[in-house]
């Protein structure tokens, strides 16, 4: 057997193989081209000799095949296993499972923040555990008033719901119990040394001064500590000082700030940095398990050296990737300074990532339950699409919805030569999937509102009138006119003439009983129309379909005008 032939050989063998023993012949030749550059030259003679290669192949079975591969020293390739998607079973113990939701109050919640806040409960479901809800509120100045009120109202649009609340700032004084413990036991020390020179020591791998002061020292300079000022010293936890990553070495656990807490006021001067109240806290409350982003892996290994100094079970951790969302920004401080120079109107200002702008478009408290579920706890970062919110939200919208007319950069048109009989009351299905739910009337007198853009967009081409005066429009439900420029004139009634004539259908408004209507798109920008006489019985919140423009969520409603915002198509 030639080099050549040997070749093909092996490309058939692995063909046959990875189709139950049945090669292809141009597969195998396409696998060679694409696989092996430098044969392309011998193309002419590899084609031909494929044919008689793979009827040899092909008349071997399985097994024959599988051991004639082995011999040429070839393999099959195994496929790459696709990331599993949604959520795998937690790390034991499976039995008194506690889980927490801590957000910092800097704002309210966004998309970001709903990954950890619907997994945990998710978590706390299936184990018939415990959710902690804990505001971390142990930096003043990145706290903010509003977010105590919205971060309880977002979690309950979301529907999670936990079972306990705990607010650090409540806690201040157990944080004090903990910290003199610590030093009692010789784990913690007061550290006077200066930031910069102590950055030297540690990333050296060196003691400062103050690392080997006796206890009762550092006990007198804990008491001294809440009258010293801001940076005049920070109580240190002891770690391993040869540690490969020198921001765990002796890190801060306490430290003073000479600011307003904006929920207690200046009760306080000496606060826990967030690693030592989160374990203390942790700890106290019996989280058995941990769900964090993997931008916190450092911050675990630092709070365990606190569990081991003290004789605590460590809680197990979960790390995941980063949550990115395509054109949105996902800071809160970013956002609240948009908001504060006006570039934004709020919170819910549709072009932010918040919960609450989400629900004011109308985003389905599911769909966003349905897409951490498929996110999962993966370590890989993770993009999320608008299209990918929408895909969801649609498969629920689609059953939920009733439908209803709106017309855009509505034009009055007086329909010419419209018979009497044909003046009618146009009922259409709410949903054309369940009838039962009802019909909704527009009066149909010939005095309408059509959109401008479908008025000058007639597709000549389709719609041409048999007799050559005008094109054909179908107004839904209604009648087929034909349109000459501003001339708009009765044509016929039957659906099936306009179908034959392959007229475009469009949406239309009565004249007599339209309802003003605004549509506040995802960019912020407003679409100012009219919509059907129903619409009037609907109520703030309702989420319905404005046939051939979108989804929409009832923002705002009198008898003269409707607010709609966008959701999606």
């Amino acid at each position: 057997m030639s080099d050549l032939e040997k070749v093909v050989y092996k490309y058939a063998l692995v063909n046959a193989i990875k189709h139950k023993g049945k090669a292809n012949e141009g597969a195998v030749v396409g696998s060679i081209m694409s696989s092996e550059p430098e044969m392309r030259k011998e193309a002419k003679n590899i084609v031909p000799m494929a044919k008689s290669v793979v009827e040899k192949v092909n008349a071997m079975d399985l097994n024959d095949q599988s051991q004639e591969l082995e011999k040429l020293g070839g393999k099959i390739e195994e496929k790459k296993k696709t990331e599993e998607k949604g959520l795998k079973e937690l790390p034991e113990p499976h039995e008194n499972v506690v889980l927490r939701f801590a957000p910092n109050p800097s704002g309210p919640l966004h998309i970001g923040h709903a990954r950890a806040a619907v997994l945990n409960q998710e978590y706390a479901k299936r184990y018939n555990g415990k959710l902690v809800l804990r505001i971390e509120d142990t930096d003043p100045r990145r706290v903010h008033m509003d977010a105590y009120e919205m971060i309880p109202e977002d979690l309950a649009w979301m529907g999670v719901k936990c079972h306990e609340t705990f607010t650090q700032s409540d806690r201040i004084p157990i944080y004090y119990e903990y910290a003199q413990k610590m030093i009692e036991m010789g784990a913690a020390y007061m550290c006077s040394c200066e930031g910069g020179e102590f950055k030297k020591l540690k990333d050296n791998s060196l003691a400062c001064p103050c690392r080997n002061s006796p206890i009762e020292k550092n006990l007198e300079l804990w008491e001294q500590m809440f009258e010293m000022s801001e940076g005049e010293a920070v109580l240190r936890v002891k770690t391993d000082l040869d540690h490969k990553n020198p921001a765990i070495r002796d890190w801060v656990a306490m430290r003073i700030v000479e600011a307003e807490h904006p929920r207690i006021g200046f009760k306080y001067r000496v606060y826990p940095m967030m690693n030592f109240s989160v374990a203390v806290d942790d700890h106290l409350m019996g989280i058995t398990h941990v769900l964090r982003g993997k931008d916190h892996l450092a911050n675990s290994e630092k709070q365990s050296y606190l569990y081991n100094h003290m004789g605590w079970d460590v809680p197990v951790f979960i790390h995941y990737g980063r949550l990115k969302m395509d054109d949105v920004a996902l800071s809160t401080s970013q956002a609240r300074a948009g908001i504060e120079e006006g570039k934004y109107w709020g919170w819910d200002d549709p072009r932010l990532g918040t919960i609450r702008a989400i629900a004011r478009r109308g985003i389905t408290p599911d769909s966003i339950t349905d897409l951490m579920n498929e996110i999962g706890v993966k370590i890989a970062d993770s993009t999320i699409s608008w299209k990918k919110v929408y895909g969801l939200n649609r498969n629920i919208l689609e059953e939920t919805t009733n439908r209803y007319f709106f017309v855009s950069n509505p034009e009055k048109v007086s329909i010419k030569s419209v018979p009497d009989e044909v003046h009618q009351l146009v009922e259409r299905p709410l949903h054309p999937d369940f009838l039962e739910r009802g019909y909704r009337s527009i009066p149909f007198n010939g005095e309408v509102y059509l959109c401008k853009n479908d008025l000058n967009t007639v597709d000549s081409t389709k719609s041409k009138s048999k007799n050559g005066d005008g094109n054909i429009l179908r107004l839904m439900d209604a009648v087929n006119v034909t349109v000459d420029g501003e001339n708009v004139v009765y044509h016929s009634q039957s659906f099936e003439e306009a179908r034959s004539l392959k007229a475009q259908v469009i949406q239309w408004v009565p004249a007599e009983d339209k309802i003003a209507a605004e549509v506040i798109m995802p960019d912020a920008t407003t679409v100012k129309g009219l919509c059907e006489p129903d619409c009037r019985l609907l109520a703030v919140d309702d989420e319905v379909q404005l046939e051939r423009f979108g989804f929409a969520r009832v923002d705002e409603i009198n008898l003269e005008k409707i607010k709609f915002y966008f959701t999606h198509k």
